[in-house]
Parts: structure tokens; C-alpha cells; sequence
């Protein structure tokens, strides 16, 4: 796992993290915090946000333009990857805290089977800042570790999502890269 802070913009750090592999815990009833957990915002009520097609297509679009650049096949959108997303962007944005390991979850893949997806492959970006959705996504196709995320040969299916943090300004991202069974 890979963490990369970013210039401050608009008074605010901007942060991104990629996962390939979920983080494993011995218990999820009290959550250890990880060195790569940053705390982003205030925990408390965050604005949680439902995913839209044109959104996820979006999220999709871009993604694509980095793979083919790449030779590699496009992804499509997917509205359960999406959700997952959406929900574990919620989850980070109560807590304040931008993590890939998730409140009842020990990271992406544990989220995506919950939902009943069934993976071959599962892989997560995530961002806590200032970021529209061009703005998270231009972020991670030019860092080195998110674009490894986006560039994975299996990779079929995405999704992303997105809350905004108990401070009102604080946008948390999520955005799931899996392929199925």
C-alpha cells in the first residue's frame, strides 16, 4: 500500500492511498489503526451520497483512457462496485478517517463479497480532500501507485463513490477496480 500526500489545496491537505490487497486484522470489533490511516476530517455526521450512472460512467471513461493508452481491455461500469464504493466512502467520512480497512470490513475485497460480488480480483483507490470527481480522477491517473490500480491486465468492472466529511468540505472518495469469478 502506497500513501501519497499532495500539495495543500485550498487550505486544505489533499490525500490519496491505492490498495491491490485487502489489509487483514485479527479482530474487526476494535479496529487497530493502521500507519497508513490518515485522519482527514472530523468524524461525526457525514453526507453520504448515492452514486449516479452518469457519474460511474464517467469514473469509467477516465479509467478507460488510461488502460487503452496501455493496450489493455476497457472496464465498464458497474452499479454494485459503485455502491460499495459509496458506501465505504460514507463509512471513511463518518470516521473522519481516510482508510482502506473499513469499520465492520478488513478492506476492499471483504466489502465486494459482502455485497455478493464474487471476485477474481478486487482493487481499491481512495482520496480524502478538495476533489470534484475530475479532479480525484486526473489524481489518480498520474500517481504512480493508483494508476498500478487502474493498469491491473484482469481488471473488468468499476465502480466509484464519494461522501463529504462531518466538517462540510471534506469530500471522501472510493473507487473499486474487480473483475468476477
Amino acid at each position: 500500500m502506497k500513501l501519497m500526500k499532495s500539495m495543500p489545496l485550498m487550505g486544505c491537505l489533499a490525500l490519496l492511498a491505492a490498495c491491490a490487497q485487502p489489509t487483514t486484522h485479527a479482530s474487526t470489533k476494535n479496529p487497530v489503526k493502521e500507519p497508513h490511516d490518515v485522519q482527514a476530517s472530523i468524524a461525526g455526521d457525514a453526507t453520504c451520497l448515492k452514486t449516479s450512472a452518469t457519474q460511474n460512467h464517467h469514473g469509467a471513461t477516465a479509467t478507460n483512457a488510461m488502460r487503452q493508452q496501455a493496450g489493455l481491455q476497457p472496464v465498464r461500469a458497474n452499479n454494485l462496485l459503485a455502491q460499495v464504493a459509496a458506501s465505504h466512502a460514507c463509512d471513511m467520512a463518518k470516521r473522519g478517517t481516510m482508510t482502506h480497512r473499513g469499520t465492520r470490513t478488513s478492506g476492499p475485497g471483504a466489502r465486494v463479497k459482502a455485497a455478493g460480488y464474487r471476485p477474481m480480483v478486487t482493487a481499491e483507490n481512495i482520496a480524502a480532500g478538495p476533489f470534484s470527481q475530475s479532479n480525484v480522477l486526473h489524481a489518480w491517473n498520474t500517481s504512480s501507485g493508483h494508476r498500478d490500480n487502474i493498469m491491473i491486465p484482469q481488471v473488468r468492472e468499476y465502480g466509484i463513490g464519494q461522501a463529504i466529511g462531518a466538517d462540510g468540505r471534506t469530500r471522501f472518495w472510493a473507487a473499486v477496480y474487480a473483475a468476477p469469478k
